[in-house]
């Protein structure tokens, strides 16, 4: 069977709503073909990953868009871009492409897009409910909008993502689709030690080895804590679709489509069972590290927020550092909303040496300091982007090993942790 086109379609594609809004139709209609869906379905929002510079075909194409008419049919948030536009001076990019990522950005809003430069937007406001259809990209917001919010989305990549916010339309394929969205794989986590599942680390770690082990597929995790926060589920969510392409997760008596194993299988066995061990665990940490320690525990930077940092995780960086100074560079990323929460907390942040980053992140764009190091950090998704695409060798660490080193100078871990 064909895709089957409405009426209002066919009258988009002819040019009815403008023709940015018949090329976008065109090529979301393309991309439904290529993946046999056989509709589209209305969305109520998008999140575009589009707007971060990879290069002028980027900028020009956002720029075509606006100046043939083009504009959002649903609200639409906007991930990082490539520029810090709360701190100049923060990138380092050279005056061409600084100028072209900037174009970029500005065609995006001008197309209509909500200027809120994170790769976190549902710690911004926007939070889809629960079981309706939306387009966004970032591979973090699309685990945590299907997994912790139990919206519907696929992975909608450059340019797809904003082809579909102005048409308000989008493939009916995928994870939109319920009988995709249930669990195949049960990993069961009850032999994992209730004092290593009380770790902020550990939800990185179980992410990593969760998509590296899963792939795209769909598992259920048994056996966790039940009162995890968001914050963990975002940090397990992003470091699974950073090693695989894990688009949704499901953990059962947590996430809102897994009340209990059965509805989480949709009444059928798993296909496969994998039970969780620590050693395991402690397998994955070591694969985050790619960085070797001379005998002085020597770490040139430390680096965290990815994806940023909530106005919790910035509260509890303040408590820990407790307005110590830090010895090392560090990085604290985090968006424009949350910032604007932190007030004072800010502050007193710079005062003691922290650089905080908006808009962006230190590994899409150049923020580190030149010629490499160490970088200790306790996001997964930094670990695993970081070497390639900053240069840099990596270090995995808790938030308390980070803060800890930071103020030292040099590593101090805590060997113990994962045991």
């Amino acid at each position: 069977m064909g895709l089957l086109l409405t009426e209002p379609d066919r009258a988009m594609l002819a040019g009815a709503a403008g023709p940015a809004a018949a090329m976008a139709l065109r090529i979301v209609v393309g991309a439904a073909r290529m993946l046999g869906a056989e509709a589209l379905l209305d969305i109520a929002s998008a999140h575009i990953d589009g707007c971060l510079y990879h290069g002028p075909a980027g900028a020009l194409f956002a720029e075509r868009l606006v100046a043939s008419g083009g504009r959002v049919r649903v609200p639409a948030t906007l991930n990082v871009g490539a520029l810090d536009l709360l701190h100049p001076g923060r990138v380092r990019l050279d005056p061409e492409t600084a100028a072209l990522a900037r174009r970029q950005m500005d065609a995006y809003t001008a197309l209509g897009c909500r200027p809120s430069w994170t790769c976190a937007p549902y710690q911004a406001g926007h939070r889809p409910a629960l079981g309706q259809d939306v387009a966004w990209g970032e591979s973090n917001a699309v685990a945590f909008c299907n997994s912790v919010l139990g919206a519907r989305t696929e992975r909608y990549g450059d340019f797809l993502d904003i082809c579909a916010a102005l048409t308000g339309r989008a493939p009916a394929t995928g994870l939109h689709l319920p009988a995709n969205r249930r669990a195949t794989i049960l990993v069961d986590a009850s032999g994992l030690a209730p004092a290593l599942c009380a770790q902020d680390a550990l939800y990185p770690v179980l992410g990593a080895w969760l998509g590296r082990r899963v792939g795209s597929a769909v598992a259920a995790i048994d056996g966790l804590p039940p009162d995890l926060g968001e914050d963990r589920l975002k940090a397990l969510g992003a470091a699974a679709a950073a090693t695989g392409a894990v688009g949704l997760f499901h953990i059962v008596g947590v996430t809102p489509e897994a009340p209990d194993r059965a509805t989480a299988f949709a009444g059928d066995p798993p296909r496969e069972v994998i039970r969780l061990e620590p050693a395991m665990l402690e397998t994955e940490r070591d694969l985050l590290s790619t960085g070797t320690l001379d005998r002085t525990g020597r770490i040139d930077a430390v680096a965290i927020g990815s994806p940023h940092l909530s106005l919790a995780e910035c509260r509890e960086l303040v408590a820990r550092l407790d307005g110590r100074r830090v010895a090392l560079p560090f990085y604290a990323c985090t968006s424009r909303h949350v910032a604007a929460g932190l007030a004072e907390d800010a502050a007193s942040l710079a005062r003691i040496g922290v650089t905080l980053v908006t808009d962006t992140c230190i590994v899409v764009t150049p923020i580190l300091p030149a010629g490499g190091g160490v970088l200790l950090t306790n996001s997964a998704k930094f670990a695993h982007y970081a070497p390639s695409l900053t240069g840099w060798a990596v270090r995995f660490g808790s938030l308390e090993e980070c803060v800890e080193t930071a103020v030292a100078g040099r590593l101090v871990a805590d060997p113990g942790l994962w045991r």
